[in-house]
């Protein structure tokens, strides 16, 4: 019985690295807290994680940025905040990073998010390589926008220039 159960437990082991290196898993690059600093106070907004399928590239911002491979953020809400001011954010974020002309797209992206984005809830954010489609989903509602270009400039808003340039380092944390 227990070789049987040694055999089960080994072949499950195999499968799951085969599905791995088939690039089927998703492998978390990171995750840490964006902050947004408030006259002398600093506030938790979203706990942020980053995974990517497939091989990965070198741990560099600007190689994860560029890969044109199925990746996603979740944000996971730390406090209730105005969807008004996430998204305010993200446009100042596609500014920053030279990327404004990407502003009507990532409207229409972010759509979905729109009222109270309460404590808790979560907003996945993925790029779906085969389609070529970045898609922003909020509650059961999902906005996509197409175009590796597009990508790019959204995944500049934490992997580009950033006011936190810690947050980009803890979402390269976890990789080798």
């Amino acid at each position: 019985m227990f070789k049987r159960k040694l055999a089960v437990a080994l072949a499950t082991l195999l499968m799951a690295g085969t599905l791995a290196a088939q690039g089927a898993e998703w492998v978390t690059t990171g995750g840490g807290v964006r902050v947004k600093k408030i006259a002398f106070v600093s506030v938790n907004v979203y706990y942020i994680t980053h995974q990517m399928r497939g091989t990965l590239p070198a741990k560099d911002a600007q190689a994860v940025l560029n890969a044109d491979q199925d990746k996603r953020f979740i944000l996971k809400m730390m406090r209730d905040v105005e969807a008004e001011k996430i998204v305010g954010a993200i446009r100042e974020a596609y500014t920053r990073n030279g990327r404004g002309a990407a502003i009507p797209q990532g409207n229409q992206l972010f759509s979905v998010l729109t009222g109270n984005l309460a404590k808790d809830e979560t907003i996945s954010i993925s790029y779906n390589a085969a389609n070529k489609t970045t898609t922003c989903t909020y509650k059961g509602r999902s906005a996509s926008v197409a175009g590796v270009d597009f990508m790019k400039a959204t995944w500049s808003i934490w992997f580009g220039s950033i006011d936190q340039p810690g947050l980009t380092t803890a979402l390269l944390s976890r990789m080798p």
